[in-house]
């Protein structure tokens, strides 16, 4: 890509935001060679690496580059034979240990969420554990050679300690002598050129003998070392040459395993690298509010709500630009300061970014394509050296441009024809336009020349476009309207700021008729714009508020399905226990009768207790969900229905009966324990069989012989749950004639008593009910007597 664009578009300012998301200085190197490439194929590989990424950090957060360096110039100097120093080595192994935990998270996160990209790079990095161990079993955090490097290390530096102690103890012996401390500048024991010594005023030199190391400024205190411990110093000197040599020894042996490994080491540094860029245009892309652009082709962009990257959010409006498609040349007119540059760099700013790998600040399926070449001429070239006035340099880069574009590139033109007569300009303006146009490229040109709004109005593939302008404001919107030419406003903004009427009105007659008629209708344009984009507006709030009402009622359907589907199973459950209960009885009953029959060798004829039986078995429910029972036949079209009908309400696909007419249009009716109201429309009668209705009736009586529990315990449910069990076992009471039953509820707080109490009132096979008395459980039961 031509420097001078990159230039142009200010793209080096995109990369230092980009290199402030890098972790390591490999990525920021990295971001540095970053440059746009044209190639389709890979802009699509790039933009995939950049979206794993933006995955990673959504899902996870960043990825961990913690101690990682940049270790190619050591690894370099280990391979020409050069010795590493301690630090060093302790990058290196550092390193490595980044690197396993890079791959490690890498690969974790791909076995859950696929990254195919990034889980390519982790896996040419290669493990060096034993190197990393080798180095650390030597060299601590704080940069250190330890004394367990080797045994060596470790004998010498134990006779160090044992010199420097005695050293010290007899230099404290003389330091707490009185007649030695008057002879010193200060009673301490200090170390110089590597030795030990003591500070002795410069009267008392001869005294102490030995060999002077140094002086202070005023030259009033020497350090001398006393000649009792120059001998203890020489072998404390050779003992650190000793550990010297020792040390180097191991910082070779180091080199050399590290010299062993150093290609694959380069490798894993250069995959780092790769893999810190991508994870800081992820970070970039989040800075942004980037988003991933759809790529093409074939010449044509669809940016939507695209902001210029380097503007502050709160001062950037939003352009759409549609180019590629119905016409390949926008022609932008408009005042200066509107916007008009903006609009050309965003446009050739984002395509740049785009076909470098990154997100670009527009909002989800914006299209942009790659093209061979981006060119542009914007802003004032002049060269006072090269004596180029303003129209000779606008013209020297445009003919330039004109000998390298192709039909796949992108022109951007700012101020086309400026800097000479108009007449002129103007038509120099059309022709390139024109020259261009017929090469096939994709241009965006801005200009003030009112002629070239009729060439782009008559010329198909060339569409006007304007920056909005409030007059009443007298100031731009910096918004970009595709297909509405702009306005040059000079007599409304006149007006506005008080130039007299008589100089207007001679203003207005020295513009001929024609002008005056296109800006009539530029005008009438502009307004009829702003009325449906006001209406625009209006229709997509509305949109809006019906998508959110019909997701409401989806959601309350859902969950009305959800909490039917559930009291139906419960339902079902239910009526399996009490049918079970009963073949059970049955079952007791029949050999009872079987036993009987032997014992008073009556007759009973067998087939008639396995009809019986299998009656029974027939009455077991079967749950049938949003299905009528195939003996049920549905009448539609119902226009009158009765109390106690039997009717299929389809909205809620479930049975009932009608208690009451609530209306001429809408009936009350028993659904389950519930009571509501629903149109006739919604209604359909139900007709049943009667031998199925017989069949029915006969599998569900119960004889006043069978065993019924006339006590109900509801301790511990709630009031629901408890209501419906009550229902329950009020109808089984009645089956089983009992005129009286107990429903234990127990004390508590009262809420139980006081809605099971409230339900009794309302309950047709209810005469009267009462508290228990002492020997009933008192107010924790409540006595009911049926009808």
């Amino acid at each position: 890509m031509n420097s001078r664009i990159l230039r142009t578009m200010e793209f080096e300012k995109i990369l230092n935001k980009l290199s402030r998301h890098a972790a390591t200085t490999l990525g920021k190197n990295r971001v540095e060679e970053l440059s746009p490439s044209t190639q389709y194929t890979e802009v699509i590989e790039l933009l995939k690496a950049t979206d794993e990424a933006v995955k990673v950090q959504r899902l996870k957060g960043s990825a961990p580059f913690g101690g990682i360096r940049d270790i190619s110039a050591a690894i370099h100097r280990s391979r020409i034979g050069g010795m590493l120093n301690i630090q060093e080595l302790l990058d290196i192994a550092n390193t490595i240990y980044g690197a396993g935990r890079l791959k490690k998270f890498i690969q974790r996160f791909h076995d859950e969420f696929s990254i195919p990209l990034l889980f390519f790079l982790v896996k040419q990095i290669t493990d060096h554990k034993a190197v990393e161990n080798a180095i650390k079993m030597c060299i601590n955090e704080q940069a250190e050679m330890m004394d367990s490097a080797s045994p060596e290390l470790s004998r010498i530096r134990q006779q160090l300690k044992k010199g420097e102690s005695s050293i010290r103890e007899q230099l404290e012996r003389m330091i707490r002598s009185q007649s030695v401390q008057k002879k010193l500048q200060d009673p301490i024991v200090t170390i110089r050129n590597d030795r030990y010594v003591l500070p002795v005023k410069q009267e008392y030199r001869s005294y102490f003998g030995g060999m002077t190391h140094d002086q202070s400024a005023s030259g009033a205190t020497l350090f001398i070392e006393p000649e009792s411990i120059v001998n203890l110093n020489n072998k404390l000197r050779e003992l650190k040459l000793k550990e010297e040599r020792e040390i180097e020894k191991i910082l070779r042996m180091l080199t050399e395993q590290v010299t062993e490994i150093h290609e694959e080491l380069l490798v894993n540094i250069e995959q780092i690298a790769e893999i810190d860029f991508i994870f800081a245009k992820a970070g970039l892309a989040n800075e942004m509010k980037a988003t991933l652009p759809r790529l093409n082709d074939r010449g044509f962009m669809n940016l939507k709500k695209a902001r210029h990257p380097l503007i502050p959010d709160e001062q950037i409006v939003p352009i759409d630009v549609k180019l590629g498609d119905q016409y390949d040349s926008i022609i932008i007119t408009g005042p200066n300061t509107g916007g008009k540059t903006v609009s050309l760099k965003t446009i050739g700013l984002l395509h740049l970014m785009a076909m470098s790998g990154l997100f670009v600040p527009a909002e989800d399926h914006s299209q942009m394509c790659i093209f061979d070449g981006i060119y542009a001429d914007i802003g004032d070239e002049q060269s006072i050296e090269q004596n180029l006035s303003t129209f000779s340099s606008h013209m020297t880069n445009i003919i330039t441009i004109l000998k390298e574009v192709t039909p796949k590139s992108l022109i951007l033109l700012d101020e086309l024809g400026a800097g000479t007569d108009p007449t002129e300009g103007s038509a120099l303006a059309i022709s390139i336009i024109e020259y261009i146009h017929q090469l096939g490229c994709r241009l965006v040109a801005t200009t003030h020349y009112s002629e070239l709004k009729a060439f782009a109005y008559d010329r198909k593939g060339v569409i006007n476009a304007s920056m909005e302008f409030d007059v009443k404001t007298l100031s731009p919107t910096y918004r970009l309207l595709v297909g509405v030419p702009g306005r040059s406003n000079a007599f409304a903004i006149s007006e506005r700021l008080g130039l007299p009427m008589p100089i207007l009105k001679h203003a207005k007659g020295q513009v001929n008729e024609q002008d005056q008629q296109v800006e009539n209708m530029i005008a009438s344009l502009e307004e009829n714009r702003i009325s449906a984009e006001n209406d625009r507006i209006v229709a997509e709030k509305l949109r809006k508020e019906v998508e959110q009402l019909q997701k409401k009622v989806k959601d309350q359907q859902l969950r009305f399905e959800e909490q039917r589907e559930k009291m139906m199973e419960k339902a079902e459950e239910e009526a399996k226990e009490a049918v079970a209960k009963a073949r059970k009885e049955a079952d007791q009953i029949i050999s009872d009768l079987r036993k009987l029959a032997m014992d008073e060798k009556t007759s009973i004829k067998e087939h008639k207790l396995i009809e019986a039986k299998r009656q029974l078995e027939q009455a077991e429910p079967q749950l049938t969900k949003n299905k009528p029972s195939k003996s049920v036949k549905k009448i539609k079209g119902v226009k009158k229905v009765n109390p106690g009908d039997e009717v299929y309400v389809a909205s809620f696909a479930q049975k009932g009966y009608v208690v009451e007419e609530a209306n001429a249009k809408e009936v009350v009716v028993q659904l389950g324990i519930m009571k509501m109201k629903v149109r006739k429309t919604e209604l359909e009668l139900v007709s049943r069989d009667e031998k199925q209705v017989k069949k029915q009736i006969t599998s569900i009586k119960r004889s006043k012989d069978q065993q019924f529990k006339s006590e109900l315990d509801l301790r511990g449910m709630n009031l629901e749950d408890s209501i419906m069990e009550v229902d329950r076992f009020l109808d089984e009471g009645i089956l089983a004639n009992v005129g009286q039953v107990y429903i234990i509820h127990g004390k508590g707080t009262g809420v139980l008593r006081t809605g099971i109490q409230e339900f009794l009132n309302k309950h047709k096979h209810v005469k009267q009910h009462r508290l228990g008395n002492m020997g009933e459980g008192g107010t924790g039961v409540t006595v009911a007597e049926l009808k």
